[in-house]
C-alpha cells in the first residue's frame, strides 16, 4: 500500500473534506508558481511514453489523462497539475456571474463506495474575476474551460441561453477546448439543457452567432434516456463547431450505491461521482460512441481509479480521460500509476499508440 493511502489519506479523511479540497488548492497553487517546485513535482509524479502521445482535437496530447472539471474552480492549478502528470486540465465551470455555492456540506466521502456527494453548485468566483487569472498563468498542457449557467432559479429560457454565451464570448480564445456543461445536477432551478432540446439548440444557435476557433465538446448526463441522447445528437450534428462530448456528469441515482442505503444519506443534497458512476458511465460512452460511428471524440469521465479503469473507458469508446474523486482517493501518484499501467495494457494487446485502442471493445 502507497504512503499516501496508509499515513496521509487517514489523517485528511479525519478533516472536514470541504476545508481539505481548499487546502489542497491552496497548497497546489503555491506549488505551481516556481519552476523549482515545479520541477520538483515532476521528478516524483511524471511518467512519459511515445505511445501514450494522442491527437484528439487536432491538439497534440502527451498523455489522455486529465483532471475532471469541478476540481480546479477557480482556476488556480493550471501551471500545478502537468507539474503531477496529466497529459491536460479542465478548470470550472465558470459562470457569467459568482456564486458563493449551495448549503454545505459541499463535499461528502462515501468511504465504502469509494465516492463522494458533491454539492457546490457550480461554486465559483465568476467570469469576470477569473479571466485575468486565467490569462496571466503559464501553459504547460491543453486546457480545457468548462462553462456553466450561472446558478440562480430567476435566470431562465432565453436569459439562460444570453448568461452562457455571456461567458463563452469572454473565455473562448483563452482555451483550447471548450466544455458546455449542460448537465450540472446541483443548480437552483433544476432545468438541465441537456433535458431540454429546444433551450440547447437556442444555445448552440446563439454560440454559432460568434466566431468560433476552438473545439466544444457537450458534458452530458450519464444517465440520458435513448430517446433525449437521440435528440441531443442530432442537434449537435447541426454546429460544425460541436466537435466531441464529455461522459459524464455526476449522477443523482442514489440506487446505484451498494454498500449504503439511501435513507441513511437523504439528509444530504448533491450528486454522486466516483466507482458508483463508473458502470453507468461506460455504458453512457458505448452509446454516444456506437451511435456517433466514432466520429466524434469522447473525453470519459467517472469511477476511474487505476489503469485498469482508465482502459476499459478508452476501449468503450472515450479518446480521453479525466478524474477527480480517484485522485481524491488513491493520491497525487495515481496519474503516473494510471500512465505505467496503460502503456502495460497497450503492450498487452498488441497496440502501438493509445489512439488505436479507442473503441476497439464496443
Amino acid at each position: 500500500m502507497s504512503i499516501y493511502k496508509s499515513f496521509i489519506r487517514p489523517i485528511l479523511f479525519l478533516q472536514d473534506p470541504d476545508v481539505v479540497h481548499e487546502k489542497t488548492i491552496k497548497t497546489g497553487n503555491l506549488l505551481g508558481k516556481s519552476f523549482l517546485t515545479r520541477g520538483f513535482l515532476k521528478l516524483f509524479f511524471n511518467f512519459e511514453n511515445s505511445a501514450l502521445e494522442t491527437e484528439v482535437f487536432g491538439i497534440k496530447f502527451k498523455n489522455p489523462i486529465g483532471i475532471a472539471g469541478g476540481f480546479d474552480k477557480n482556476a488556480n492549478l493550471i501551471q500545478t497539475l502537468p507539474s503531477v502528470g496529466f497529459g491536460f486540465t479542465e478548470i470550472g465551470s465558470i459562470t457569467a456571474k459568482p456564486y458563493d455555492g449551495n448549503k454545505k456540506p459541499w463535499n461528502v466521502r462515501l468511504k465504502k463506495e469509494k465516492a463522494l456527494i458533491i454539492n457546490y453548485g457550480l461554486k465559483n468566483e465568476g467570469v469576470d474575476f477569473l479571466k485575468p487569472r486565467i490569462k496571466k498563468q503559464k501553459r504547460f498542457v491543453p486546457l480545457i474551460i468548462n462553462i456553466a449557467k450561472t446558478n440562480d432559479e430567476r435566470i431562465k429560457g432565453d436569459g439562460s441561453v444570453n448568461d452562457y454565451n455571456e461567458s463563452f464570448v469572454k473565455l473562448q480564445q483563452l482555451g483550447d477546448i471548450i466544455n458546455l456543461n449542460i448537465s450540472c445536477p446541483n443548480t437552483g432551478d433544476g432545468v438541465l439543457f441537456c433535458e431540454s432540446p429546444k433551450l440547447l439548440d437556442k444555445l448552440l444557435k446563439k454560440i454559432g452567432e460568434d466566431k468560433i476557433k476552438k473545439p466544444i465538446v457537450l458534458k452530458l448526463k450519464p444517465d440520458l434516456s435513448d430517446a433525449l441522447l437521440d435528440e441531443i445528437l442530432k442537434i449537435a450534428t447541426k454546429y460544425s463547431f460541436i466537435k466531441g462530448f464529455i461522459v459524464s456528469n455526476l449522477t443523482s441515482n442514489r440506487k446505484l450505491l451498494k454498500y449504503i442505503k439511501e435513507k441513511d444519506i437523504e439528509r444530504y443534497n448533491g450528486g454522486i461521482s466516483g466507482k458508483p458512476l463508473f458502470k453507468l458511465s461506460n455504458g453512457m460512452i458505448k452509446k454516444v460512441y456506437k451511435k456517433t460511428h466514432g466520429k466524434y471524440p469522447i473525453i470519459g469521465v467517472g469511477g476511474v481509479f487505476s489503469a485498469k479503469d482508465a482502459y476499459e473507458k478508452i476501449c468503450s469508446g472515450a479518446s480521453l480521460i479525466e478524474l477527480a474523486t480517484g485522485l481524491i482517493y488513491e493520491g497525487p501518484m495515481v496519474i503516473k500509476k494510471i500512465n505505467m499501467g496503460l502503456l502495460e495494457l497497450l503492450r498487452k494487446d498488441g497496440f502501438e499508440n493509445i489512439s488505436q485502442a479507442v473503441g476497439s471493445k464496443v
